[in-house]
């Protein structure tokens, strides 16, 4: 294995190596029948499964059609499932209704309320 980022991803990519050898054995094929019908050579997919950093996601993603497990590459960054994400999303997300309440107290404040005959809104919410 060559070893060129974090350990952590290094042990990732080991893992999943591991875990495509383990799928292709199970389906009885080769490291060179995989090859062919990957498209790609035995020696990249022996670098694939010892976690080699350097093979491309696309020879990942045409492994893993050969394999049938295709559908799992979508599901690696699934934004539905990145709860950090969606936590961090959901406080940066605009308040617009304590906004409209925040720019009629500052209007009333300042004396610019209109003086027509318009719907006076309370900035609690209410109509009035």
């Amino acid at each position: 294995m060559i070893t060129v980022g974090s350990p952590k991803s290094n042990a990732t990519l080991e893992r999943l190596g591991n875990d495509l050898r383990g799928a292709r054995l199970r389906r009885g094929i080769t490291v060179a029948d995989l090859a062919v019908r990957a498209g790609t050579s035995p020696s990249t997919v022996a670098r694939l499964e010892k976690g080699d950093s350097g093979v491309g996601i696309g020879t990942l993603a045409d492994i893993l059609v050969v394999l049938g497990l295709v559908h799992r590459l979508a599901d690696l960054v699934d934004i539905r499932n990145d709860d950090l994400g969606l936590a961090l999303a959901g406080e940066r997300q605009p308040r617009r209704g304590r906004s409209f309440a925040t720019m009629l107290r500052r209007q009333k404040a300042k004396g610019e309320m209109p003086k027509d005959d318009a719907d006076v809104v309370d900035p609690d919410g209410a109509s009035f």
